[in-house]
Order: C-alpha cells, then sequence, then structure tokens
C-alpha cells in the first residue's frame, strides 16, 4: 500500500522506507524455513519487477541542467532541456535513461526557496515521469565520464493545468552490478514558470542595474600642465576591454529596460585613462610606467553613452562611500559627514559631463540594503530623501500574506524603496558554470510569478543585485531580466516610478534597530582611524591650499581622494584600505614640504646693527602666496628683529624659485642670541618646520672706536699735506716759466742790436760762449732745490690727469 501511494518511478519518503523494510523483515522470517524445504523457483518467477528505488540522499550519478528553454513556455512552445550526467560513483551504471518529472505546484515563495535548497536530493519528490519517448537512453556510464543529453517536449504533453511554478526534474534512473535494479541514481530539480495568459494585474519591476568597481585612482598627480593622473594598479582597464566585466555589463545592459545606478567615480577613472596616465613601478627605483589603454577606455565611455542613452541614471555619491562605516563610526569624528556632502554635490557635475545626461542623486544605497536609524540619518544628511534598503532586513508587515509594494514612507520626508530580498540575492553565487546560471534564471522567474499570484493589488518590486557582478553574473542576469520582459506577469518600471507608486497602507515603515543590523557586515565596516586619519589629512589641505596661486591643482585630486579613502569597496581589505589612505597623506607631506625655509647655521654680527637674510624655498611647480614669515628673537635684551621681539614679513614665491627675505636687527650686547624663522599662513597658522640658528653679537667699544677714530685723522692730514705740497710746486713751476720767458726777450734784444753794431760782435772774444739759460745754465748754490720733475710741454696720453 505504501508503494502504491507513490508515483512511479519516485523514492518513498524515509518513514515509509522505514514501515516497509521492517514488514518485509517480519513476514519473511516465517517462510524461511518454507524457502529451504521447497524446491527453487524458476528464474523468471525470482525476476519479479520492481519499483525504482533511490540510492542514497545524493545520487551517485551527477545530473545538471545547463539549459531550459523557454525560460517560461506559454502554450505551442516545445520545451527543451539539455544537460550532462556524470557517474560519480566507482561502478559502472547500466540500462540508463534519463528522463522528465513534472512534480507538484509550488504556491509559496518559502516552498521555492526549499526545492531550490534540495535540488539535488534524490528523496525529494520528483512527480511522474513524462511519457518514455521523451527520454534519453544510455546503455553504460563508465565512472568519471560525464554524457550529454537533451530532451524536447511540446508545453501540451506536460499536462501543466493551474497556473503557477511546477518543480520540474530531470532524474537518471540505472543499475550496477551491486544493486542489479532499477533505481533512481541522480536528480535535478528546477522550475518550470506558467503562466500563458496575461495577467490583468502584471507586477511593476525595476531592475537596479549597477556600474561600480574597485578604487583605481591615487591622489597623485604629474606636474605638468595637463597634470598626468596617476593609478595604483591597471585593473580597470581589464575590467573595461572586450570581454571584460564592465564591459560586459554595458553591453548587455543597452538592450535591457533597467535603471543604470552609476559611482561617478568609475567615469572619471576612465576618463582620466582616455589621455597619458601612469602606474607606479613595482620597486622604488622602478619609474612609471605609461598607461597604454588610452582607445579602450574612450570605447568604453562611448558605448556608456549609448546605453544610457534615453535611460534613467542614478548617480552615487562619488567613490560610493560607506555610509553603515559613516554612521557607526563617522559620525563621532569631526569633518566626516563633510566628505559625504562634498562627494554628492560632484556626483551629477561629473555624471552629466562625462555621460551628456542628468542623473538622479536622490538616492542613497547602503551595503547589502541593510540599514538602522543612524544609517538613515547619515544617508539623508547630504540630500537624498529616498533609500534602497532590502527587505530582509526591513519588516514587511503584519499579517501580510503577500509581498508589498516597495516604497515605505519612514518619516521626516524620507521614503525607505523596499528592494525584494528574494529576487535581489538569487545570482550571489558562483555563475561560470551554465547549470548553476539556468538554476539562478528559473528561480528568478519562479519567485516573480509567484509573488505576481499572491494578490490582484498593483504593486512595484524593486530587484537590487550585487554592487559588483562578475561577468558571468551579469550574463545570468541579463538572461532573467530578458525572459521576464517578455513574460504575461510582468512589465519594466524606473527607479523613480517606482519610489513614487503608492505605498501599501498595511506595509510596516519601521526603521530596524542598531541591534538588528547584521554582525557579518558590521565586522567589515571601516574603523573609526580610518575616519581621524581622513579628518587629519584633510586638515593638512585646508593649511596648504590657502598659500597656493592655483588651489585647482591639489584640491581637486586630494578631495577625490578623500572620498574615494571611505568607500564600499574597501569592505572586507582593511590592509589595503589602511595603504591607500596613508598614501595620500604621505603624497600631501610630500608636496607640503615642497615649500620650507632653508637651513641657516650660526650668524655673526658685528655692530649695533646689522641685517640677516632668511631665504625661503618653493620647490612646488606653481606659486606660492599668502605666507608670512616671521622672524622671532628669544633674547631681546641682547638681539632685537626691528627693534622689537619679532617681526613679520610677507612671502610670495613664483615655482621653481628661492625668495631671500632681509630682517633689520640690533644688537644691545655682546653674546649669543637664538633666532626661530617661522612660516605662517595668513590666518596666523603655523606653516611647515620653524628654523633655528644661533647670532653671535660682537659689540664695538670706546677703545676701537678712538683707535679706528686716529687712523682716519692721520689718513685725512696726508692727504691735505700731498695736496700743499702740490700747490707749492705748480707756483714754482709757474714762477720759473716766468723767468725764463723774461730771460728769453732779452736774449732777442741783444741779437737785434748786434745785427745793427756789428762791431759789438766783432769785439767779442774768441771762444767765449753766451750765457746759458734753463737747463743748460749751471746750479748756483743760491738756487731753491727742486721738490718736483719739470712739467713736460708734451701732449697728455688718455686717462692721465693733467695739473694746471
Amino acid at each position: 500500500m505504501a508503494e502504491a501511494a507513490d508515483f512511479q518511478g519516485t523514492s518513498p519518503s524515509p518513514a515509509r522506507r522505514w514501515l516497509r523494510r521492517t514488514g518485509a523483515v517480519l513476514a519473511g522470517t516465517p517462510l524461511l524455513a518454507g524457502f529451504l524445504q521447497l524446491p527453487a523457483g524458476s528464474p523468471a518467477e525470482a525476476a519479479t519487477p520492481a519499483a525504482p528505488r533511490a540510492a542514497s540522499a545524493d545520487g551517485s550519478v551527477a545530473v545538471s541542467v545547463d539549459s531550459l528553454t523557454p525560460g517560461a513556455p506559454s502554450e505551442g512552445d516545445t520545451v527543451t532541456v539539455s544537460g550532462t550526467v556524470t557517474n560519480k560513483g566507482k561502478k559502472a551504471v547500466t540500462d540508463a535513461s534519463v528522463g522528465l518529472r513534472v512534480g507538484s505546484l509550488l504556491d509559496t515563495r518559502s516552498s521555492i526557496d526549499t526545492a531550490a535548497k534540495n535540488s539535488g536530493d534524490v528523496d525529494s519528490p520528483a512527480g511522474a515521469e513524462i511519457d518514455d519517448k521523451y527520454t534519453e537512453k544510455f546503455s553504460k556510464l563508465t565512472p568519471g565520464v560525464s554524457q550529454p543529453y537533451t530532451i524536447s517536449v511540446p508545453a501540451d504533453e506536460l499536462d501543466l493545468g493551474q497556473d503557477g511554478v511546477y518543480d520540474l526534474s530531470v532524474t537518471l534512473t540505472g543499475e550496477t552490478s551491486d544493486q542489479p535494479w532499477e533505481q533512481t541514481l541522480g536528480v535535478r530539480h528546477t522550475f518550470l514558470p506558467w503562466q500563458p495568459d496575461e495577467l490583468d494585474a502584471k507586477t511593476k519591476t525595476t531592475f537596479m542595474w549597477p556600474l561600480v568597481s574597485t578604487v583605481h585612482m591615487t591622489a597623485e598627480t604629474g606636474s605638468d600642465e595637463e597634470q598626468t593622473p596617476v593609478f595604483h594598479d591597471d585593473e580597470l582597464a581589464a575590467e573595461i576591454s572586450p570581454g571584460g566585466r564592465l564591459d560586459r555589463m554595458v553591453a548587455l545592459g543597452k538592450d535591457l529596460d533597467v535603471t543604470w545606478v552609476i559611482d561617478p567615480d568609475l567615469l572619471a577613472s576612465v576618463e582620466a585613462m582616455t589621455t597619458r596616465y601612469e602606474i607606479p613601478g613595482e620597486n622604488t627605483d622602478d619609474q612609471d610606467v605609461v598607461g597604454g589603454h588610452q582607445e579602450v577606455a574612450k570605447r568604453w565611455l562611448t558605448e556608456v553613452q549609448k546605453a544610457v542613452a534615453d535611460k534613467e541614471v542614478v548617480a552615487l555619491p562619488f567613490g560610493d562611500p560607506d555610509l553603515a562605516s559613516l554612521a557607526h563610526h563617522g559620525t563621532s569624528v569631526t569633518g566626516s559627514l563633510r566628505h559625504l556632502k562634498e562627494a554628492t554635490d560632484v556626483a551629477a557635475r561629473t555624471v552629466e559631463s562625462i555621460l551628456h545626461v542628468v542623473p538622479s542623486t536622490d538616492y542613497a544605497w547602503p551595503v547589502e540594503g541593510a540599514v538602522d536609524p543612524s544609517i538613515i540619518k547619515v544617508a539623508t544628511s547630504a540630500g537624498a530623501d529616498k533609500v534602497i534598503v532590502r527587505g530582509d532586513t526591513f519588516e514587511g508587515g503584519r499579517d501580510l500574506t503577500y509581498t508589498p509594494t516597495a516604497p515605505r514612507p519612514i518619516g521626516g520626508g524620507t521614503t525607505a524603496v523596499v528592494a525584494d530580498a528574494r529576487l535581489s540575492t538569487v545570482f550571489d553565487g558562483v555563475m561560470t558554470r551554465a547549470s548553476a546560471s539556468t538554476q539562478a534564471v528559473q528561480r528568478f522567474l519562479a519567485q516573480s510569478l509567484t509573488l505576481a499570484l499572491q494578490t490582484d493589488r498593483p504593486r512595484s518590486v524593486v530587484v537590487a543585485p550585487q554592487r559588483t557582478p562578475s561577468a558571468a553574473q551579469a550574463q545570468t542576469m541579463a538572461e532573467a531580466i530578458g525572459a521576464l520582459q517578455d513574460s504575461t506577469w510582468s512589465q519594466p518600471q524606473d527607479l523613480t516610478a517606482a519610489a513614487k507608486s503608492k505605498p501599501d497602507p498595511a506595509a510596516g515603515t519601521d526603521v530596524p534597530p542598531a541591534s538588528a543590523y547584521p554582525k557579518s557586515l558590521r565586522k567589515q565596516e571601516l574603523p573609526r582611524s580610518a575616519f581621524e586619519q581622513i579628518a587629519r589629512t584633510q586638515d593638512k589641505l585646508d593649511r596648504f591650499k590657502v598659500i597656493l596661486s592655483d588651489q585647482s591643482r591639489v584640491v581637486t585630486p586630494f578631495g577625490r581622494a578623500l572620498n574615494r579613502g571611505m568607500a564600499v569597496s574597501w569592505r572586507g581589505r582593511p590592509a589595503e584600505a589602511a595603504i591607500y589612505r596613508s598614501g595620500v597623506e604621505t603624497y600631501l607631506d610630500t608636496l607640503s614640504s615642497q615649500v620650507r625655509l632653508i637651513e641657516k647655521s650660526e650668524t655673526k654680527l658685528s655692530g649695533r646693527s646689522a641685517t640677516i637674510p632668511v631665504t625661503v624655498q618653493n620647490n612646488l611647480v606653481q606659486g606660492v602666496e599668502h605666507l608670512v614669515l616671521r622672524l622671532t628673537s628669544t633674547n631681546p635684551t641682547r638681539l632685537q628683529i626691528d627693534g622689537d621681539a619679532y617681526e613679520e614679513q610677507p612671502v610670495a614665491v613664483s615655482g621653481g624659485h628661492s625668495q631671500s627675505v632681509k630682517f633689520t636687527t640690533n644688537a644691545n650686547a655682546n653674546g649669543r642670541a637664538t633666532v626661530v624663522a617661522q612660516l605662517y599662513t595668513q590666518d596666523g597658522r603655523p606653516y611647515g618646520q620653524p628654523v633655528t640658528f644661533d647670532v653671535k653679537v660682537t659689540e664695538i667699544t670706546a677703545t676701537v672706536m678712538l683707535v679706528i677714530g686716529g687712523g682716519v685723522l692721520l689718513l685725512v692730514l696726508a692727504g691735505f699735506r700731498m695736496y700743499t705740497q702740490r700747490k707749492r710746486a705748480a707756483a714754482r713751476q709757474a714762477e720759473e716759466r716766468e723767468q725764463d720767458d723774461a730771460s728769453d726777450e732779452a736774449d732777442a734784444d741783444a741779437a737785434d742790436k748786434g745785427a745793427k753794431n756789428p762791431a759789438v760782435s766783432e769785439t767779442r772774444p774768441t771762444g767765449e760762449s753766451a750765457p746759458r739759460t734753463g737747463e743748460d745754465a749751471p746750479e748756483q748754490p743760491s738756487d731753491p732745490a727742486r721738490d718736483t720733475a719739470p712739467e713736460s710741454a708734451d701732449p697728455s696720453g688718455t686717462g692721465e690727469r693733467v695739473d694746471r
């Protein structure tokens, strides 16, 4: 009777197997003696046929369903199922047969979950096998060898009745040498949605299609005019190259009715790759490697622009900040919410400038849609009034027998858009195997149809899948969405329309408490130290930017890097996240140190007053300004700066130059005085490290002044004496010239008289010469001694001084 109650070919339940085996033992005991006395029966009598029995829960033969088309058949369609069967045992399987069985109607969403969990259990009810002509037979299955199968059945032959989801299983029956009877050795359960007629109240389904990646760009840029960006790796190029994850997301999504959810940082990073970009070498001595994927980046951005045209685009805050981490650890750190506001403000500009569409920034998307009051508060602090949450972390409602519509007003003008948990998580697994992908598609369709059949109320359903689907997961998602869009029970809807739909008054609107937040997610959050480091870096940036002539060259790359430092993608990678944040801070310190004071050695000061130069060096590309240099004497009684303890002077230095600033000092006593030079910003905050040096003061005494004065007086007297001597010599020379002129005139007169009176000439004694004058005249004892040489009558040379 127990066997008769089961369908032929199905495995009995464990309770029934126990009853049957116990009954067989009790019934066989009194007959044992008779078997020993009676002659053996004929072989034909001994080989009475028996119903197939299951071997074990998992089965010794693995059955896969790699394809099921169409996923949601209608009347007149032919259902084709294909896959493989693999003998996992050590014995060959003979007389093997692969067939289809249609099980019971799965009329609840939980029953679909249970069937999916036990999809390979040979003990699960599988229903009656379809006509034998729709089977595929194998004479032998060798251990470890896979065999493909394909079975096509007209939908009319499946004997489907009521609309809904049916358990469709593929079973393999056969024999082994140690168990020579027909038995079920392997099974694979899947789902067959059956809704041939259009529903009057179709479910409006919104599918979020995320374009999100991990962090790739650093804060560093080149010193050239274009500010060549620097990436910490080149993995983004692989994602956007043909066949890459993001390339597949765009190629698949462009033909689907989806809402694009985009991290602007991804777009900005790819746009930076369209020109020259660099990647640091593996070692510190290696030169930066120039990235060479400009054409790939340009092509991908062009494809994204085409894909999102006329589609709804939702822009996440720049860098996709971790809202839960910010709420639980960042709000206690001053300035953390400021970064979220900046990330939200820049998001719309980035998307619009690159994709030429106006995105919506009204949505916040916490990790896996898990929220508590603090997360809601942080999520809406930057202007978002709609929060994407997930149904498994949000109360559905009291005594509801159906899934309520997505929007839920939660107070304060905020709407919680509740994504369906079952539909959102069905693609989380590894989808590289065709069997896993097919199972996910059929489960998605089954859950969607069952949800649609729950009530005739109009509802909006939102699907929020994982943030960064793999290429295989994206392919599976696209297949499921395509099948759903062709279905008779669902129609597409964008996210804004879903959020504005009429809420269900019976749906729950209470935000879960903090204690209900999943512990597994809390363990992956960014620590408080991460936000403290970000705040410290921001403070350094604020002090640095005020001295720059072109702040945008620094503020923009560092501001975006700080947004990336709190990204969701750092979850589960705490070491990498810490390295990234430290790299940003270290690079900022390096830039700040390029504007500094040059070290000075001890300075000696001789005299009561002198100037001390202090040099400011600027090794940045751009000029610096709005700086003040203060020179302070630590001992103003000995050394004063401009008559006081310190003096300040404004500083402006061009890029790549140095400037010396001079300070006037006054010495009051001998000895050493320590002087401190420090740069300040205009708001009075110290900038850079101070430079400290000693000034050795040597005061001038009265005795030294007398010695110096006497020496100066001697020099003056000597000069006066030389002047008077030269003046007297010039007077004597003038007097001699007058005497010579008078003598020449007398000789001339005498000569004239001699010519007129020859007698006089002739009576002069023989051998007597005329008197000598000038140089030839004999020197007389009474002549004064000469103190200068006779003046030359020749013309003076060039540059030669001529006395008059």
